[in-house]
């Protein structure tokens, strides 16, 4: 049964019925009812694996293909008309070419399959802040992680009406061919069309897809941002909540940070942190003319190995429920999951990610492949922020980039201006971990986090960025930071204890927001004097010396990075916005 009578989504979906065949359609309605009769079909068909119901209740198993177990970034396109438009950082084909393309193979592969019709709402159904969008998929794994990880239903389709403002959505499973996968995105057309893969990322097209690849190129036209941040909440003894927006290439503690868990002195004292967001914010101008964001998602689509009790309980906790875990190892003891790192008793009776016996204890071969994941609902979240399903977002006090670099960034500096932020956001980097395919220690740029993510021209973005701070009052405008947990000594060891002490950074970050503390001019922007970070109950592991040698700036260092900069920018040519080109002149003449 249709659950609207908008034209312009009947007419689409007619459409896209005569080029896959389906054998049935089914509408998804948001009800549970229906929820818990697509988790017994898939279930009974062996997609997925129902788990213990009294240790994990409502949670389920699913394994991948081989082939299929990540995000694929060469066969990810931004199909715009021209490929400068698509700027140089992305992949890009001609847009007529690609839907013939896509819909050869395409063609007929709904046959003997069901047609999901899953309407959903990124952001809270309703908000000034949400956008609409569905997606058709011949995948039950892909209708249950999307229930998730988006609010789906009939409530979605009432609020759109008969409005054409959605984005379409078209996943075909097809053979889960890795030589015919392509995700494509049409920015000026609100489409996303995925072939040949079965992979979260690359499938629940409201993530990435939608949620910062098309939605940073609606925000760019509509006059908002889609960044790919996290959103916590800072709240002090005196009960008053700061938020901050950071952003962070993978493998830099992204979602350990939108969970943390406050020092002992700090929860002594009073410090509370609430998680709004661990991946995406929409952020836009409210009426008071500061800036606002929201969460557009409402599940986490969390990376399972390494994390457990000590690292992110609560992330952990938030898998304790109505989640999917993929390609992670079952314990056939107790029919429970398990992954590497998650306790230090790996199950000797168990079925690895592929789908073969494993013996944990005496196997060479991982359990959990190292890109598996868990779809865990929000609202398990221990620390889940109560302002999570504020239509309205909540106001941003700061935004800050990060990345590994293990003798140049110091722990924290402040950019100087709005456009210095912008510039320090533009030239983030990471050095590369033995997790990454390639050598160890290369820099890597990945300009606000942005740089797989980003719907249009990277340099049309920064210049976007300029855009809006030239829109704000500088006194209600964020500020910006860049924080750098993973300084190094001469041997190779952290400097930094990380986790949950990165709130002794925090502080200081939003003590420099309320102008509360002084700071020093350094040759990049505003360093704290030692005296103001808090080492409260790490004096044993972090000295004031210690402290001071991971606050220092390095000219010579920095003047090497100069170098790696401007090389960056050079790929964008005459495009590359002039404040940047202004900023990155002032950056070098200050180190002379």
């Amino acid at each position: 049964m249709e659950l609207t009578t908008n034209k312009s989504i009947l007419d689409w979906i007619k459409e896209k019925v005569e080029l896959v065949k389906p054998d049935k359609i089914v509408w998804i309605d948001g009800s549970k009812e229906q929820i818990d009769e697509l988790r017994a079909e898939a279930v009974a068909t062996g997609e997925m694996v129902k788990l213990n119901e009294e240790l994990l209740p409502e949670c389920y198993l699913h394994r991948t293909k081989k082939n299929d177990v990540a995000r694929v970034e060469d066969r990810t396109l931004i199909c715009t008309p021209t490929e400068e438009e698509a700027g140089p950082t992305n992949h890009w084909m001609e847009p007529s070419k690609c839907y013939e393309m896509l819909y050869d193979i395409a063609k007929d592969s709904y046959k003997g399959r069901t047609m999901y019709v899953i309407p959903y709402s990124m952001g809270p159904v309703g908000s000034p802040f949400s956008k609409i969008g569905i997606e058709l998929t011949d995948s039950i794994y892909v209708v249950l992680n999307m229930s998730i990880m988006t609010r789906v239903g009939k409530k979605v389709l009432d609020v759109l009406g008969d409005s054409n403002d959605w984005v379409r959505g078209l996943h075909c499973k097809c053979d889960v061919d890795a030589d015919k996968r392509w995700i494509c995105q049409f920015p000026q057309d609100n489409t996303i069309i995925s072939v040949n893969s079965a992979y979260g990322g690359n499938v629940l097209l409201g993530k990435k897809c939608f949620a910062l690849r098309i939605a940073s190129y609606q925000g760019w036209k509509e006059g908002w941002q889609a960044e790919h941040m996290l959103i916590l909440g800072v709240e002090n003894p005196q009960g008053e909540v700061k938020y901050i927006c950071a952003a962070f290439p993978s493998a830099c503690g992204k979602t350990n940070l939108a969970m943390l868990i406050p020092p002992e002195s700090y929860q002594k004292a009073g410090y509370k942190v609430w998680c709004v967001g661990d991946d995406i914010s929409w952020i836009r101008k409210g009426p008071d003319g500061r800036l606002y964001a929201i969460n557009p998602e409402n599940g986490f689509f969390g990376v399972a190995p390494g994390t457990n009790m000590k690292s992110n309980p609560n992330a952990l906790m938030s898998t304790k429920k109505g989640t999917i875990f993929t390609n992670v190892a079952l314990n056939l003891d107790n029919n429970t999951v398990w992954w590497e790192g998650l306790d230090k008793n790996p199950p000797e009776n168990a079925i690895d990610w592929l789908g073969n016996p494993w013996n944990g204890k005496t196997s060479t071969e991982k359990g959990a492949h190292p890109n598996s994941r868990f779809t865990a609902p929000t609202v398990n979240c221990p620390c889940l922020s109560s302002e999570f399903e504020n239509p309205q977002g909540v106001p941003i006090s700061a935004f800050v980039f990060g990345g590994r670099r293990a003798k140049l960034a110091p722990l924290v500096y402040q950019a100087k201006s709005w456009n210095n932020g912008v510039f320090v956001g533009s030239i983030m980097a990471s050095e590369t971990t033995a997790a990454a395919a390639g050598a160890v220690g290369v820099v890597r740029r990945d300009p606000m986090a942005m740089l797989p993510f980003c719907g249009y021209n990277m340099a049309d973005y920064w210049q976007h960025w300029i855009d809006i701070g030239a829109g704000l009052d500088p006194d209600k405008a964020p500020k910006f930071f860049n924080v750098n947990w993973f300084r190094k000594d001469d041997e190779g060891n952290f400097l930094w204890p990380g986790f949950g002490d990165n709130l002794r950074v925090l502080e200081w970050i939003l003590k420099r927001c309320e102008g509360k503390v002084d700071a020093k001019e350094t040759a990049i922007g505003y360093v704290p004097y030692a005296d103001d970070i808090n080492l409260e109950g790490i004096e044993d592991e972090v000295s004031k010396e210690t402290l001071q040698s991971i606050l220092e700036v390095d000219k010579d260092l920095w003047k090497d990075e100069t170098k790696g900069i401007e090389e960056f920018y050079a790929k964008f040519g005459d495009k590359l916005p002039a404040d940047l080109q202004a900023e990155l002149d002032t950056l070098k003449a200050n180190l002379q």
